[in-house]
């Protein structure tokens, strides 16, 4: 019963916030109060919930602090240089520009923390797809799918959690899986060229001069592709519309043009005196991260407070920064703990249990001798409806046992069991997520339907490129 209705929960918040009925942060908090209710545990929903937000807090913590940190970063001009150069290798090409999101997203990711990797790559990238009127949730699936082939080293958790749960070297499971893993992030950057070759043909392509004209006389207009997109117009001319989860485009004055502010040379925010100043501390701080000298939410806390006095010495400076970034922190850490009761309620009812006895138990005996290309395949579903250490921790070992019996390798297991990272960035049960799509302006249920099934495509090739390379 617990597993029809654990199936039930997830498959009723997917298709109620993909359709909209409901915003994720009320389905994340309603739905499972429901079933807590329906399975006869509603007098320990308040324990589940409390459970839950305690273990996410921390989490919340840290976006907090960093969205406010990488938030002044963007207001002082650190990201400028970064933007303007990305633009000018690009040339305002719509194709170039996502195989540029694919890139800096995948590089970004060797610091192992998928929420600054989304806050740094939103905050480069997005000024340009405002400005070219180019699909949002086109950034964010090829953000979240990079970034999930990236999250397999083994700094990032999958790895270190299934070499843990195996008592295997992390090394013995990542180093073998290199070449998969690079097929994994090629076939990332050819899905970023079709779906950059689709943008180019619905827009068109610019020149660099055109995309870097003066921002109070642009406009895009007319639709078809090929030939020279952007036209000076006067302010009261209004833009086309676009698909795919991006806003209309209006005329000068309008949110695009005020989110534009990017590449402003003229904003009263910026600090040039003090650029080496705020790069160097972003390097410490990453530096930080990597050689866990201190937990991340207190890094982020410390580097915030530190950015906040020295770039804004004066209070009503920093209470004025701190209120512009203001809805993306409450909109994230809403997300997270409303995510909290979801999560809270899954595990605390025993749900995520029974359904993971019930896949184990359905896998015929005839495929032992295959268990680790069972766990690949388990390993996308099962990430995708349950936390990480919900599948490592829980799972992964009746895997790994199931195959010992058969002959199988437990590192065969384990490293079959990270090729379904690329589809778990997307998991409605992942902080980080709602990073990207909070800063990009993305619904979560757009970003969902569009970036699924790429991230399976994605998830798939790597199984198949260890199974070809003898790895798996």
């Amino acid at each position: 019963m617990l597993t029809i209705l654990g199936f039930a929960m997830i498959a009723t918040f997917l298709v109620l916030i993909m359709m909209k009925k409901m915003s994720p942060i009320a389905a994340l908090v309603l739905i499972p109060a429901l079933f807590c209710v329906a399975v006869g545990q509603g007098a320990q929903l308040g324990d589940y919930v409390i459970e839950g937000v305690g273990t996410l807090a921390p989490t919340a913590a840290m976006l907090m602090f960093a969205i406010v940190y990488f938030g002044v970063m963007i207001d002082v001009g650190l990201f400028d240089p970064i933007v303007r150069g990305i633009l000018r290798f690009c040339k305002a090409d719509p194709m170039r520009i996502v195989i540029g999101t694919a890139l800096l997203a995948a590089v970004v990711s060797l610091d192992g923390d998928g929420s600054t990797t989304f806050m740094i790559t939103v905050s480069a990238m997005y000024p340009l797809y405002k400005r070219l009127k180019m699909s949002l949730v086109v950034m964010t699936g090829v953000a979240a799918t990079a970034n999930g082939v990236m999250n397999t080293l083994p700094w990032g958790g999958p790895t270190a959690r299934a070499a843990t749960a195996l008592k295997v070297d992390a090394a013995d499971i990542f180093v073998p899986m290199i070449p998969a893993l690079a097929v994994g992030l090629l076939a990332v950057i050819l899905l970023a060229c079709v779906l950059g070759r689709r943008e180019r043909k619905r827009l068109g392509m610019l020149t660099l001069d055109e995309a870097l004209v003066t921002e109070s006389e642009t406009v895009l207009v007319g639709a078809g592709s090929g030939g020279d997109r952007l036209t000076k117009a006067p302010k009261s001319t209004g833009g086309a519309g676009t698909a795919g989860g991006t806003e209309g485009a209006g005329a000068e004055g309008t949110e695009e043009d005020e989110e534009f502010k990017g590449l402003d040379p003229d904003r009263s925010t910026l600090r040039p005196k003090l650029y080496w100043f705020n790069a160097g501390l972003t390097v410490a701080l990453l530096a930080a991260m990597i050689l866990e000298l201190m937990p991340i939410p207190v890094l982020f806390l410390l580097g915030a407070a530190l950015a906040l006095t020295v770039n804004f010495p004066h209070m009503p400076d920093q209470r004025a920064r701190i209120a512009a970034h203001a809805d993306n922190v409450l909109n994230v850490a809403g997300m997270v703990f409303a995510a909290a009761v979801f999560t809270g309620v899954l595990t605390g009812t025993g749900m995520v249990e029974h359904m993971a006895d019930w896949l184990v138990g359905a896998i015929p005996d005839g495929m032992g001798p295959h268990m680790a290309i069972v766990t690949g395949v388990l390993s996308l579903p099962l990430t995708y409806f349950m936390s990480n250490d919900g599948f490592y921790f829980g799972v992964l070992p009746v895997l790994a046992e199931a195959g010992a019996a058969h002959g199988v390798s437990p590192l065969e297991v384990a490293r079959a069991s990270i090729v379904g990272q690329p589809l778990h960035m997307s998991s409605p049960l992942v902080p980080a997520v709602y990073v990207l799509v909070g800063m990009a302006k993305v619904e979560f249920g757009d970003h969902t339907r569009f970036t699924v099934k790429w991230a399976v495509l994605t998830s798939l090739v790597v199984l198949g490129a260890g199974i070809l390379f003898g790895i798996i």
